[in-house]
């Protein structure tokens, strides 16, 4: 779309994106328009403030260090106009960086470079607290792969509880579950995940998979110290079980 223009309607939510990187810009505004959102992107400041009246929005996605001026300041102004959240970027953020954004008003706070996949989620999340329904997704046609409450979109890679919510998950963590689910009843050895993952075996150890596991376990385990899942086969590998045996 044209910047600086009314956002085309979408039955997403419509999300600004204020940053004056052109490269992120479009490439985050590629990114969202991918993924159902509507968005607005603008160089900076000045470019939102030409919009008059401003158009709707549902969210704004906002560079903290924008150029000559601080994006808190234009996150402050946003939210005192419009009363919407706000998710707040930094190339260089310190942990003050990201108190003092929360603190000034911002609903969460991503450092570059980002997984694209965990901006989603971010954002996705930042929309439901906010009291933003999103529209029922049709998933009639994708592949889906089950396991107890749970469900793995394979088409949209996304992870999904009982009620429909996205669990949110990092490109590591997808990447490892979809090849356990796809190979589900079968011991993996740590070699062939990391294989799997594209790891440079001479730089990555087992700890690598066993670290993505235990994230794992915390997501879809309700008792991560004693899986039902994904269980691991001492001196073996790693199963994901869906039968009814238990770990030894």
């Amino acid at each position: 779309m044209t910047e600086e223009n009314e956002p085309p309607a979408s039955d997403g939510a419509t999300i600004a994106i204020i940053d004056d990187d052109d490269e992120l810009r479009g490439t985050m505004t590629a990114l969202l328009g991918e993924n159902g959102f509507a968005t607005l992107p603008l160089r900076d400041a000045d470019a939102y403030r030409r919009l008059d009246p401003p158009p709707r929005l549902d969210l704004a996605l906002i560079d903290l260090n924008l150029a000559g001026e601080s994006g808190l300041d234009l996150a402050m102004e946003i939210r005192a106009r419009l009363g919407i959240p706000i998710v707040m970027l930094t190339g260089w953020g310190t942990e003050t960086d990201r108190i003092e954004g929360l603190e000034t008003g911002a609903d969460d706070y991503l450092m570059k470079p980002f997984n694209p996949r965990e901006l989603l989620a971010r954002l996705r999340a930042v929309l439901r607290r906010s009291g933003w329904k999103a529209p029922a997704t049709d998933r009639s046609a994708h592949h889906m792969e089950t396991f107890g409450s749970m469900t793995l979109d394979l088409t949209r890679r996304e992870l999904l509880a009982s009620d429909g919510g996205e669990i949110p998950l990092t490109n590591g963590e997808y990447r490892l579950l979809e090849y356990l689910v796809r190979n589900r009843d079968r011991i993996i050895p740590r070699v062939e995940l990391l294989q799997e993952l594209g790891s440079d075996l001479s730089t990555y150890v087992d700890r690598t998979i066993d670290v993505l596991i235990l994230r794992l376990r915390r997501k879809i385990e309700t008792v991560p110290s004693k899986p039902v899942y994904l269980q691991t086969r001492r001196g073996q590998g790693y199963i994901f079980v869906t039968t009814s045996r238990s770990e030894p």
